[in-house]
Order: structure tokens, then sequence, then C-alpha cells
């Protein structure tokens, strides 16, 4: 079941989304400067894209390697059908030429969506962050019982006391063994997701909820479309309309691009046809909005409004409405935060500014950024999906 972004509004976030959808729209509104191309290309590095009709996917993944004599970096066969590879010119002729397959695109770089972080603590009685007391999630009955998350990141640190409990699983797509997290984001972004209901630290939207720890982004916070694709496919495996448990899907992070509102198949664009496949696997898919200040329309996913919910951040000092918290370094409390990404992709706001949560070492840090503001909205939706299955 995947959820469109109007069905959220009225079930959980309306107070916040009352103060977005003015905001949203008067930034965009603004004279700002033409964002920066991102759209950093890998050289020699491609994903290869079959066609439907393709029924032997393995097959011609492996007489196309040895043909080619490239290096497969991944093999795909739920969010795509296809691979990706190191590939000579030669090769790449070779296959865009080839009428079994459906386009190659150029594999690109993505990154971690974080503005700028605070200092590490040591857990202390548990704290109430102020996104979820702004959705009023800590006095719920509904904790996400019983729906899996699944947390496209840095991956998460798999014996955090906050997390451990809630862990059901991962995959790893970036450089290096496991998906446990070397480098605190996607900790983060999985607290304010899971954290669990105890006596220490802090509790996310969904406590009860299961998380699944994708990585795909290495120690840095940096990956790539290919390493990406490799996370939806294992996401997309394990979706619901394929028997799967993973219902929604948290990507905080972003790369250059654009949208041509057809799945990638106009523009060949692997890393969209991906996300529409997951998307039809029946899984939510969040992303975060983007950190440049700038449209949405430059950046992917965040772009891709036909297959996925954009979140952009607001900032919220006090976790209340009213707008009468503290001033923060990123705007008055509760307005449109200053770094945020804006335009018409975007479909929500949430808190993004000085969001504390669970990070490596067993620790605990604020950190603002439309990565933070993201898992809140997928937690809307693991909430509602536990109380309308």
């Amino acid at each position: 079941m995947h959820i469109p972004a109007k069905v959220l509004v009225p079930a959980l976030l309306l107070a916040v989304i009352s103060v977005a959808s003015a905001v949203v729209v008067s930034a965009a509104a603004e004279e700002r400067p033409a964002r920066e191309n991102r759209e950093e290309r890998i050289p020699g590095q491609y994903i290869v894209v079959f066609k439907d009709s393709v029924t032997d996917p393995e097959m011609l993944e492996a007489d196309m390697m040895t043909r080619t004599r490239g290096t497969r970096i991944h093999s795909y066969r739920h969010a795509l059908s296809g691979f990706s590879a190191t590939l000579n010119n030669e090769a790449l002729r070779e296959l865009e030429n080839d009428p079994r397959v459906a386009f190659v695109s150029e594999d690109r770089t993505v990154s971690i969506d974080r503005a700028r972080g605070g200092g590490e603590v040591t857990a202390a009685a548990q704290t109430l962050p102020t996104g979820i007391n702004r959705i009023n999630a800590e006095a719920l009955a509904n904790k996400g019982a019983g729906v899996h998350v699944a947390v496209l990141d840095t991956g998460i640190q798999t014996d955090h006391p906050d997390l451990k409990n809630n862990i059901a699983g991962g995959k790893n797509c970036a450089p290096g063994i496991g998906y446990s997290d070397q480098n605190g984001h996607g900790t983060h972004v999985a607290g304010t997701i899971a954290a669990t209901q105890n006596t220490q630290g802090v509790v996310g939207v969904a406590p009860a909820a299961k998380l699944w720890a994708v990585r795909v982004l290495d120690r840095y916070g940096s990956g790539s479309w290919s390493s990406i694709i490799c996370g939806l496919d294992f996401v997309a495996s394990k979706g619901p309309l394929r028997g799967g448990p993973i219902k929604v899907a948290n990507l905080s992070l972003s790369g250059g691009g654009t949208n041509d509102n057809n799945c990638g198949n106009t523009n060949n664009d692997a890393l969209h046809k991906a996300i529409c496949r997951a998307r039809d696997a029946g899984i939510t898919i969040v992303v975060a909005a983007g950190n440049s200040g700038s449209n949405t329309a430059n950046s992917v996913p965040a772009a891709y409004d036909d297959a996925v919910i954009t979140v952009s951040a607001l900032t919220d000092s006090d976790g209340v409405q009213g707008g009468l918290g503290s001033s923060t370094s990123y705007g008055l409390d509760d307005t449109f935060a200053s770094f945020s990404n804006y335009g018409s992709a975007v479909d929500m706001g949430a808190p993004g500014v000085n969001i504390y949560s669970t990070w490596i070492s067993k620790g605990y840090r604020s950190i603002s950024g439309t990565s933070m503001a993201s898992p809140h909205v997928t937690d809307a939706a693991a909430l509602y999906l536990a109380a309308n299955p």
C-alpha cells in the first residue's frame, strides 16, 4: 500500500503542514540564485536496464559481462532488471545498441542531506525531541507496531541501546563490511523513526516499528545511483505486494537530476525507474528535499513527485505551535528553514532544525537538515499504516 502525500496531511501532520504550506510557496517565489549543477557523473560507470521482455536476466547479464569484459558492481532483479558495471566506451556502445536493453544510465554521485551538527552527548534520562513533541507522537496509543521501515542511508549502529531491539535486518550496498553505521547520519535518522521508549536517550515517533538498515552510503556519507538502486532492489524484494514486511522507506540523500514525469523512461534515468518500481511493490517512499536553499526541480530523488513524498525543513525550537520559541541560526521559530530546498515537488514540511536523536558510539546528537525532517513524515506513514493495514 503506497500512501499518497495527501492522505498523511489530515491523518497526523496538520499542525506542521499548516505552517509549511504557507512558507514553501513564499520561499519558491523569492529571487534566488540558480542551483549549481550537481549532476556529478562517475566516469566509466554505468547502469544497464533490461527491457521487461527479458525473461532470463541472470543469463543475459553473465553473457554481457563476458563479452564486454566489464567489472560488475551490482545486479538488480526487483527494483530494476539489469546491473551496474564499469565499462569502456566500446562496451558501452555495444550495450546501448543491444535490442534487449531498454537504456543505459551514467552512474552519478549522491550524498547525505545534512546541514550542521552539534556536539555529541552521553545518554541521560529520556528526552522528548521537539519534532516528536510537535506532532504529539508521545501521546498516541499507536506506536507503529507491526510496521517495518527501511532506512537507506549510512547504515544504523546495530548495538545502540535505543535501537538494537527494533532492528529487523539489513543490507550493505556500499564499500565496507556489514550494514552498521560508521558515519552517524543513518543512526540519527533511525532514532527519529523508532528509538525505543525506555528510560534513556530519546524516543522515536514510532517506537514499536521495526527498522531495516540499508547501507547505501559510505562512512563519509557519499554514494552513487548504483548503490542507491542496490538498496531499492533489496527493499522492493521485501515490499508488501511481494509478500515482504517493508512498507515504508526513508531516503535522506540527494544528487543532481530532474524529473521526466515518466519514471525515468523518457530521460533514461535508472534511479527514477527503480524508485517507481519500489513504489509499485507497495512501499511508501519519503525523501529529503535537500539543503541547498534552491528548487527541488534540480535535485533527485526529491524531484520525483510522481513516486515519492518530498519533505522540506521547518524551524521549531519549542516543539509546539505559535511561533513563540527562541530564534535559531536557520530562522525564527515555526518558519521555513533557511537552508531547505523548496518548490512544487515539496509535499510537506516537518521539524528539521536542531533535531536531537541517536548517534554512533551509543551517543546522541542534535543536527539540522531536511534529512532530519524527512523521518518525521516517514513515521507518519508508519503510524498511518499501523492503524490502517
